[in-house]
């Protein structure tokens, strides 16, 4: 079932709607797609419609309801997004976290989380930056140059594999010192940002491989987590064309296959998200088979790196 709520949420010298569906994220892109709604307003679970589209949303055969009657159909379907998996909720929890660890730096923290914020990121944004600071929680780091690599490995995000680590790392040697982080740290933490690049660290490098497999985390979520994972990943790539998307994504899949049990490089990694990660990496590479990928759908998975 389709369902609208009435226009109250006020942008753009108007009202909107949200527009849900209580069975299918299928449903809702079908029913938007007949009633000429572009994909772009979008939102994870839900499209935002102005307010002079309710009426014949409405008589096209969506359900008026309140807001609240909304939310509840959306949790019912198992399809609501939940707040800490917006980037645009997150700010005051990141900042919280940012000032515990450099205090005294809210400037430099504002920055970072601005960064993090840029619009052309679907991803990469401030959902994974919470997501690898909770990973390095879960596998038992609290070291600082651990933690300032992970606020500034993705710093910098322009999509291309390679200049972007490296661009983050000079990020943290430039800004890093006037907050008063030794020297040291400083480098380690540059370091340790330039190592996600290839999610290849040394063996004896403790650091390095707990913040690569707090980076890969998300490979190891429930198939529906990973799912909205390889979707935003592709929105990220939504310039680069259907075909070459696949390509490219299973190159990087087969790869990340091919490292078996050593996926993750810490045994505490592998044993919070090894097996779902190789079960989720093989269930998207064979939605990837040459074939399968629909020319000229704009979503799925992409090629981009984790």
């Amino acid at each position: 079932m389709i369902y609208i709520d009435p226009p109250l949420w006020p942008a753009h010298g108007t009202y909107f709607s949200h527009l849900v569906s209580d069975s299918s994220l299928e449903e809702l892109h079908a029913f938007a797609a007949a009633a000429g709604i572009p994909r772009r307003a979008f939102d994870r679970d839900h499209y935002d419609v102005p307010q002079h589209r309710h009426a014949d949303l409405v008589a096209a055969g969506a359900a008026p309801v309140d807001g609240a009657t909304l939310v509840r159909a959306l949790i019912a379907g198992g399809l609501r997004i939940p707040a800490r998996e917006r980037a645009a909720s997150l700010v005051h929890p990141l900042r919280r976290r940012w000032d515990a660890l450099v205090p005294g730096a809210e400037e430099l923290g504002a920055e970072l989380l601005n960064r993090w914020g840029e619009p052309h990121r679907h991803y990469h944004d401030r959902r994974h930056l919470l997501q690898v600071l909770e990973a390095l929680h879960r596998l038992g780091c609290s070291d600082r140059p651990v933690l300032l690599a992970a606020w500034f490995h993705d710093a910098v995000y322009d999509g291309v594999a390679g200049a972007d680590e490296e661009a983050s790392a000079g990020l943290a040697e430039e800004l890093l010192p006037p907050a008063g982080i030794p020297a040291a740290e400083t480098a380690e933490a540059a370091r340790l940002v330039r190592l996600t690049a290839a999610h290849d660290p040394a063996a004896d490098d403790e650091r390095g491989r707990l913040l690569c497999d707090a980076d890969l985390a998300v490979l190891g979520r429930a198939p529906a987590d990973y799912d909205r994972y390889a979707a935003d990943v592709r929105r990220e790539y939504r310039h680069v064309g259907d075909s070459a998307f696949a390509e490219g994504r299973r190159r990087v899949l087969e790869t990340l296959l091919a490292r078996g049990v050593d996926l993750y490089r810490t045994q505490r990694g592998e044993d919070l998200w090894g097996s779902a990660a190789r079960s989720n990496l093989a269930r998207e590479l064979a939605s990837l088979a040459p074939g399968s990928y629909p020319a000229g759908s704009g979503s799925g998975s992409g090629a981009g790196r984790g």
